[in-house]
């Protein structure tokens, strides 16, 4: 719903601004936005897509920031980090030009895309992004459901990168998941048409501003600052990093990627070539073995193949090197098996 009212709202701006054309948008290639018709239309998932089709028209989708596959979103040349993140930003731009910037309303982008494993971005992406945006005047949305509110040491991931958006999506960390609540969060620019009240943005859910979700959220972001939920993470990120990487020795691991406590292990047949399961052996191995041996061994985590074979782990953000330990082991048990029945 976060997302469903950006979209909206951003092509709400833009007529309110005289730019009725600027409706079109643009995501990446299998980021996760949503499932309401814009939401939709949004994300870069063709196999959630298709049953619901026709979707809302112009949305348009670029490489993400998957450096393990560079080759495959069709980076050429020697990948570097730099060059790679620089490539991926201006493919936005290229983008941009192909459709015409008197036409593109927005960019949304998640600080680290969550679908197909936990892809951090490159150091300098996001500026670089920003600057693409400010230069065609197009509206950057950071869609922060799973990123904000101390996933990655941050209220809202975007500070972590060094990036202002326009809008801000967020939702499930506002109250811990106790209680469902979701919030487009805007900057004085896109308020700015509002302010006078002379006009207004008709849009709601029957449920929004629930006082009871409120409530959970107010009580949760106290927490958050009792505690220091969030210097927790910053403070043993780097070890949780460091304790997950040992994984790297098992054949079937083929990279561990990600940022504070979000990460996602790719699984592969072949370390040195990145040679990826086919649909059956995913399917096999994703949700015949591994989603089951997980749970039963005590960690509760997600096998995705929404793209590569994919283990994520978001872990509670209280915990320690201790429960980094318990994790590493029994990923290695897991893991280890699981390379023995292939």
């Amino acid at each position: 719903e976060a997302v469903e009212t950006a979209f909206k709202l951003a092509k709400h701006y833009w007529k309110l601004m005289g730019q009725p054309m600027k409706t079109k948008v643009i995501s990446r290639n299998i980021a996760y936005h949503g499932t309401p018709q814009g939401a939709l239309a949004i994300t870069g998932l063709p196999g959630m897509k298709s049953m619901f089709e026709p979707l809302v028209p112009g949305t348009f989708h670029v490489p993400n920031t998957n450096i393990y596959r560079a080759e495959e979103q069709g980076y050429m040349g020697k990948v570097t980090e730099e060059a790679y993140g620089l490539w991926a930003a201006n493919e936005i731009e290229r983008m941009i030009q192909m459709e015409g910037p008197d036409t593109i309303a927005a960019v949304f982008l998640e600080p680290i895309q969550n679908a197909g494993g936990c892809f951090p971005p490159q150091a300098g992406y996001f500026k670089r992004v920003r600057e693409i945006c400010d230069q065609y005047d197009v509206l950057l949305v950071s869609d922060e459901v799973i990123a904000a509110f101390g996933r990655v040491g941050e209220m809202f991931a975007c500070n972590a990168y060094g990036y202002v958006p326009d809008m801000i999506t967020c939702a499930k960390g506002m109250t811990s998941g106790y209680s469902p609540i979701g919030a487009t969060i805007i900057s004085d620019r896109i308020y700015a048409p509002f302010k006078k009240g002379e006009t207004y943005f008709p849009h709601g859910y029957t449920f929004g501003g629930h006082p009871v979700s409120a409530a959970v959220a107010l009580e949760n972001l106290d927490i958050f600052e009792e505690e220091d939920l969030n210097g927790n993470v910053r403070r043993n990120a780097p070890a949780f990093k460091r304790t997950l990487e040992k994984l790297k020795d098992i054949p079937i691991v083929g990279d561990v990627r990600g940022d504070g406590y979000f990460y996602g292990i790719e699984l592969v047949k072949d370390q040195a070539t990145k040679e990826t399961f086919n649909e059956a052996e995913a399917e096999r191995l994703l949700r015949g073995f591994l989603s089951k041996a997980l749970y039963e061994a005590g960690l509760y985590c997600r096998a995705d193949d929404r793209g590569d074979p994919v283990v994520q782990l978001a872990p509670p953000l209280t915990i320690g090197q201790p429960e980094f330990d318990e994790i590493e082991q029994i990923m290695r048990d897991v893991l280890t098996r699981a390379t023995k029945l292939l």
